[in-house]
């Protein structure tokens, strides 16, 4: 794997700029680098995906910053008390998501200019050629969401950008990397990364509302509350050991077109640490002040009435559901409903994850959950 001034000076040559902004980003690429190197145990696809990734962020930031050096009044864009996402992943997040961006009220992070933000998509003329013909980038040997080409996606693109990101380990078998970043990152920098590079996409945009989507902010919300104080969050819910062995599943997929050595039970206790603390520190967030803040939905009101579970989100945010907003989500879902892949069951010993130990590691969010989701 190459050195972080290997990666530094390809992004410069293939860009023909050297302004990366600040340095905050180095840490996190350092220890990735080094992480990559020493666990990861890539094939020659890894290697290859790793290295055009990492280059392709830093390209984007170089180019970032160069929108930003030209045109200064990028940073007055304003971004208003946004509507995040979040919660246990495999919880109906991702349907959720996709039915809030059928209103043509908001903004929302588009599929397509997720990992390539730049340039600002006002700036287009015609059809954005970001834009893919297909459904795009599918990693793993199959789409484990629903998946639209113009739909909306996780924030961990954008978090990439500083280095700090779930995204890396659902892609490679990395646990000093991991560790360091649920147990020693500051993610305040990322986020204000993020906050730079969404003012630069709604640039020359009508101002909208705007609505994120990325289950693993429960592990960062500390972090992230200092970046958006005003920020209101909706909640999925649903029975953790019904989610965390597909968690783990989706994990492997990917991980192993990386590797010729993947490590079921690793990432099984990955997925196990890594999400009973995330809705450790959720609970506790809420705890010290923030439950108003929050709107919950659980899984199974979701399934049962869509429609109803957003319009009682939008009756908390005081926003109405139009009948155009209506419609579109009612096309959507019947249109997902016919296309929707057949469920994939893991075998819970390949993955070393016991049900019934994972139950009490979770048992003060279920009980939490519980009050919750009965507004």
């Amino acid at each position: 794997m190459p050195t972080t001034d290997e990666m530094l000076k390809a992004a410069v040559a293939q860009t023909d700029l050297d302004d990366f902004g600040d340095d905050s980003f180095r840490e996190g690429l350092g220890v990735l680098l080094d992480s990559l190197e020493r666990e990861a145990r890539l094939n020659s696809a890894g290697e290859a995906f790793f290295y055009d990734r990492i280059v392709k962020y830093l390209s984007q930031r170089l180019q970032v910053e160069d929108w930003y050096r030209r045109h200064p009044e990028i940073d007055e864009v304003p971004i208003v008390a946004p509507l995040i996402g979040l919660g246990l992943p495999r919880t109906g997040s991702t349907a959720l998501s996709l039915l809030l961006a059928q209103d043509p009220g908001v903004r929302y992070l588009r599929r397509w200019e997720s990992s390539q933000p730049c340039p600002p998509p006002s700036t287009v003329v015609g059809v954005d050629p970001r834009i893919p013909s297909d459904k795009g980038e599918m990693v793993g040997t199959r789409h484990h969401v629903p998946v639209d080409k113009h739909g909306p996606m996780e924030c961990h693109e954008l978090m990439a950008l500083d280095f700090k990101s779930h995204i890396f380990h659902s892609f490679a078998q990395i646990p000093a990397y991991s560790t360091w970043l649920v147990t020693e990152a500051d993610l305040t920098s990322t986020f204000a990364y993020q906050r730079r590079v969404m003012k630069l996409l709604q640039w020359g945009e009508p101002t909208r509302p705007w609505r994120l989507k990325c289950p693993s902010h429960v592990l960062f919300l500390e972090h992230l509350d200092r970046v958006f104080p005003d920020a209101r969050f909706v909640m999925t819910h649903r029975d953790p050991t019904d989610v965390i062995l597909s968690v783990a599943e989706l994990y492997a997929d990917i991980t192993g077109r990386f590797t010729d050595h993947i490590d079921r039970p690793y990432i099984g206790r990955l997925n196990v640490e890594h999400w009973t603390s995330g809705m450790d520190r959720a609970v506790q967030f809420r705890a010290d002040g923030a439950e108003d803040r929050f709107y919950d939905i659980d899984f199974r009101a979701m399934q049962a009435d869509p429609i109803g579970a957003v319009r009682g989100l939008y009756a908390w945010l005081g926003e109405p559901v139009t009948g155009e907003f209506e419609q579109r989500m009612h096309s959507w879902w019947t249109a997902a409903a016919a296309e929707r892949e057949p469920s994939h069951k893991a075998d819970p010993v390949e993955f070393g994850i016991d049900l019934d130990r994972v139950r009490p590691a979770f048992a003060r969010y279920v009980e939490c959950a519980g009050r919750w989701i009965a507004h």
